[in-house]
């Protein structure tokens, strides 16, 4: 798994002051709220925490995301998406 290997768009996370992050490589945005995001990534599925948490933009066809509020935890979990689409794609069908 990664564009090293010609799979996916590049991956890339940045954090400013713990109130900003921005994300390249988002495939979808499988569930949030204000206290958590959980994203497919062309890296995994990461999860967003914190606290009053808002996505300030969101382009799938780019593959870009940026969250707004407190950020306390970015984390992967192992990727347990086969088979399932996430909110975006379920909500399109």
């Amino acid at each position: 798994m990664g564009y090293e290997n010609g799979i996916g768009a590049p991956h890339h996370v940045a954090l400013e002051e713990r109130r900003s992050l921005t994300v390249s490589g988002v495939e979808d945005v499988e569930r949030f709220d204000e206290n958590a995001i959980v994203l497919s990534t062309s890296q995994g599925t990461m999860v967003v925490s914190g606290s009053q948490l808002h996505i300030e933009k969101l382009s799938l066809d780019g593959g870009d995301l940026k969250v707004e509020g407190e950020i306390d935890a970015i984390s992967y979990e192992e990727d347990q998406r086969a088979g399932r689409g996430g909110f975006f794609s379920r909500l399109l069908r």
